[in-house]
């Protein structure tokens, strides 16, 4: 067992066993196999063709002891999974620091072996939810930020990503993000005291042409977004201000601006295995700010 396993399994967990988390009874008779099929049959066109949906690590045919939703299954987030006594992780995002979670490419990488052997130690399983919970109707992701954010009221099903609101300064707008999702700093473009109404919320890392194409359909005061190329939907943004144009734009962080998403899961996956723990750990911001 390596030395982050044996920490994980020791230290974190009061000095019990992982196999004794492993052997205790599990608290409903469903299998991680069993819990995945519920999410996905309410899902439109489940299975998604060529998904990135699958299973990173573990067996899914194991009983389910504990479920921990999160945005990325760091080594933080898995340690803290075993103290839990829980066996599956649904991540948002990659576990392999890739798209597709493939591992060739990394070889014998130490960091790569080291995650691996923690999750094969503790018997965890991870499986991504990223194409799926954006195909749920509502989007699950989206709905978790609106909520969060205190804007579901705002939700058009005709146009999901526009929020029309009653008008707020950009600034109050900032510091209402800030807040709300726990953010110590974010990036934007605009005047803080410029009125904002209409706005377009874009969480995660949709990518340059599908930003400038929302601002150009919708002509928005405001675009907020998880991530973004600093070569693309930030110069879009500089230039069509110098040309007269009032569009503002927040940059939150790609982490940050999905997480509430998959909190939102929580009740789902409560309703779907019942009986069972579920639990939201927050990944978090990988970055410090100096």
């Amino acid at each position: 067992m390596t030395r982050l396993a044996f920490l994980a399994g020791s230290a974190l967990v009061g000095g019990r066993a992982a196999a004794a988390i492993r052997d205790r009874e599990p608290s409903a008779a469903m299998t991680i196999r069993e819990v995945i099929a519920a999410l996905l049959a309410d899902i439109p066109g489940a299975p998604v063709p060529n998904t990135v949906d699958t299973i990173k690590a573990g067996n899914p045919d194991q009983p389910v002891m504990g479920i921990v939703t999160t945005m990325f299954a760091t080594d933080e987030v898995i340690a803290k999974t075993v103290r839990l006594g829980a066996n599956f992780i649904i991540a948002h995002e990659p576990t392999f620091y890739n798209h597709p979670d493939e591992v060739k490419w990394l070889g014998n990488d130490p960091v790569l072996k080291a995650k691996q052997e923690l999750l094969k130690a503790h018997g965890i399983c991870v499986w991504r939810f990223h194409d799926g919970i954006h195909r749920h109707v509502p989007d699950g992701i989206r709905m978790g930020v609106m909520q969060a954010l205190g804007w579901e009221t705002f939700y058009n099903p005709a146009d999901p990503m526009l929020v029309e609101a009653p008008a707020e300064s950009l600034g109050n707008i900032i510091t209402l993000l800030k807040k709300k999702l726990g953010i110590g700093h974010l990036k934007y473009i605009g005047d803080p005291d410029q009125p904002c109404s209409r706005m377009v919320l874009l969480p995660g890392a949709p990518g340059g042409q599908r930003q400038i194409g929302a601002i150009r359909k919708y002509q928005p005061d405001l675009l907020i977004t998880g991530e973004l190329n600093e070569w693309e939907t930030s110069e879009y943004v500089r230039d069509a201000r110098f040309i007269g144009e009032k569009i503002a734009l927040v940059v939150l962080g790609h982490s940050v601006s999905e997480e509430p998403g998959m909190e939102w899961l929580v009740p789902v996956l409560r309703q779907k295995a019942p009986g069972i723990p579920v639990t939201h750990i927050v990944s978090g911001d990988a970055f410090s700010w100096a």
